[in-house]
């Protein structure tokens, strides 16, 4: 029996022989069964392929969400990648009481979901560094001489101009914000400010920058894995929902404290009148750039106190003991005071310090006691507290925090006071402190320069800090136990400078709600492109079924070749028996090749 070659148009490297003994269960098959056998292997086919597809798909997809989670926390401290054209920028300077400071952020084209917010970070230079620049005096200082405002902040300027690629300026925002050194002054003096700044920095400079951008801003504004039950503001009706907890922000600066935290619950007033003015404190932010939306909707209570920050707390202090010191010279007939050999004796001093205050001409001269006790009692009647239910300084509103589920981060003079000088900074205990800060009174002055000049305080502190750190551990003391009505016995206080490697400021949450807006454009974009996503798909999955459909085609032309190769050596045989057939009965050779 002969064999059957298949050459077909392939290369000549795929020619191949097939013979009909040697594969006699598919030549014999009929055509239905060959068509049923066949469909069925594609079909297992084309469903392991797809298994395997989507497997890699969905797995790749849940590795990257880890690695990218991963790479969250590495790539917040990394240079800043200014090559990268997808990379967006905004300013925000901080004209505060004692100083200004620039703050560069950054962030990255946003993912075009409606519930995620920008994922700004501190823009770091190439050695690592947030891009953070301070200047002084603060910009209250030009009150009287407005016009030299803009000379003022300039350098400021360059500083992020030089670290922001130029193609970046038009497109960058500019936030000029002014805080408690600006409220103090009055409304003419504001303006003129706030005139010479709009005037003069679009001349020099290209960032994005209109007249809605600077402005002094109510303390209000200036603030910003454990869940809380939260009440979403505007929907009280609706069942509670769990989401991750906020922490809460203590920040005292040299004129003012502020508290902000996250109101979770709804809240009760015990007076109407209180009520009327909770509502000037508890603000609802919409971090969200979809206004309908709740999702990223917190009530906040935000309270400022000016006074109370640290210098204008020992300024109204010292105020307080000249006057009173004065009068019961005048009534008793005394000198306190009015001369070095008879000091007033201030217990909020380092012992054995000498120190003067000067007023209306007056010097009175003071020496520490360094009795912190003592000091923590003299300025008790500073926090005006009132027997209200619920306030806090001065009588002012505030609604209950829970204690046992919440955390604060306490910045600026909270760090510094922990910090500079007593080396504590960080996770923040009651008694511990108390201990140190007893200590450290009660320290003879002489011994405490000794150290300072061995160099055994934090590198920035300096005299000023060494002078007033009795005063200034007192009033923080007073101001967060008495004054906020934190217990004695509260653990979840951390007095830092960053979280995370970040410089949380309230800078960060002014640019990160000024900006909310900016995803929009993005989310335009990916819904555009959503709904056109069938073509996507089309690609993605279908082409898979193409390529299986052409696979399956394939094989079931070889199958049919292969039958019709059947037909046609069936044919040969059959042709073939007749010839013979033929000849055994004596048939001419001619009459059978006629017949063939």
């Amino acid at each position: 029996m002969g064999r059957i070659g298949i050459s077909c148009l392939f290369p000549a490297s795929w020619h191949f022989s097939i013979s009909p003994v040697g594969c006699p269960r598919i030549l014999n098959t009929n055509l239905r069964q060959i068509i049923v056998i066949s469909i069925l292997a594609a079909a297992v086919s084309l469903l392991y392929f797809s298994v395997v597809i989507i497997r890699n798909k969905y797995g790749r997809l849940s590795r990257d969400k880890k690695f990218q989670r991963y790479l969250a926390r590495v790539t917040d401290i990394e240079a800043t990648d200014t090559n990268n054209p997808n990379v967006n920028y905004g300013i925000v300077v901080d004209c505060g009481s004692s100083g200004s400071r620039i703050f560069v952020y950054c962030w990255p084209r946003h993912n075009g979901n409606p519930h995620d917010l920008l994922d700004i970070r501190q823009m770091r230079d190439k050695n690592r560094k947030p891009v953070v620049m301070k200047i002084k005096p603060g910009i209250s200082e030009f009150a009287t001489s407005p016009e030299k405002v803009s000379d003022y902040i300039s350098p400021l300027l360059s500083f992020a101009a030089e670290h922001i690629p130029r193609a970046k300026h038009k497109e960058t925002p500019l936030y000029i914000l002014c805080t408690a050194g600006m409220r103090i002054l009055p409304e003419s003096q504001q303006k003129a400010i706030l005139e010479d700044l709009l005037t003069d920095i679009p001349v020099h400079f290209d960032f994005l920058f209109s007249d809605s951008h600077a402005e002094v801003i109510s303390g209000k504004q200036e603030d910003e894995e454990a869940v809380v039950e939260v009440n979403i503001p505007g929907s009280e009706s609706r069942e509670a929902i769990l989401r991750k907890r906020t922490a809460g922000i203590l920040d005292m600066g040299g004129v003012s404290t502020q508290i902000a935290y996250e109101v979770p619950k709804t809240v009760s007033f015990a007076s109407s009148q209180q009520e009327e003015v909770a509502k000037n404190l508890l603000a609802e932010f919409n971090l969200g750039c979809d206004v309908h939306q709740t999702e990223h909707v917190y009530r906040v209570y935000v309270a400022t106190f000016l006074g109370f920050g640290g210098n204008a707390a020992r300024q109204r202090y010292e105020d307080r003991i000249f006057a009173s010191t004065v009068q019961k010279n005048r009534l008793l007939g005394k000198q306190t005071g009015l001369a070095p050999d008879t000091p007033f004796l201030d217990p909020c001093l380092p012992l054995d310090i000498k120190d003067e205050i000067q007023q209306n001409g007056q010097t009175m001269y003071l020496r520490g006691t360094g009795d912190f006790d003592l000091c923590r009692e003299t300025i008790q009647p500073f926090m005006n507290k009132t027997n209200e239910t619920q306030t806090s300084l001065n009588g002012v509103y505030q609604p209950p925090i829970h204690f046992q589920n919440s955390e604060f981060y306490g910045f600026s003079e909270f760090y510094y006071c922990t910090e500079d000088v007593l080396r504590m900074g960080g996770d923040y205990n009651a008694a511990t402190f108390t201990k140190a800060a007893k200590d450290y009174c009660a320290t003879k002055w002489s011994i405490l320069r000794e150290r300072f000049d061995r160099g055994l305080y934090a590198s920035h502190a300096d005299l000023h800090r060494l002078k007033y750190q009795c005063f200034k551990s007192a009033w923080m003391f007073e101001v967060f136990h008495r004054g906020f009505s934190f217990p004695v016995n509260y653990k979840n206080l951390k007095t830092a400078l960053q979280v995370y490697d970040k410089e949380v400021q309230w800078t960060l949450g002014a640019i990160l709600y000024r900006t909310r807006f900016l995803p929009l454009r993005d989310i335009q974009q990916e819904t555009f492109r959503a709904s056109h996503a069938h073509w996507r798909g089309f690609s993605f999955v279908y082409n898979h079924y193409l390529f299986s459909g052409c696979f399956l085609v394939v094989v079931l032309s070889i199958l049919l070749y292969l039958l019709r190769l059947r037909r046609i050596h069936r044919r040969t045989l059959r042709s073939a028996s007749t010839a013979t057939l033929w000849l055994e009965e004596g048939l001419p050779s001619q009459k059978i090749a006629g017949t063939l």
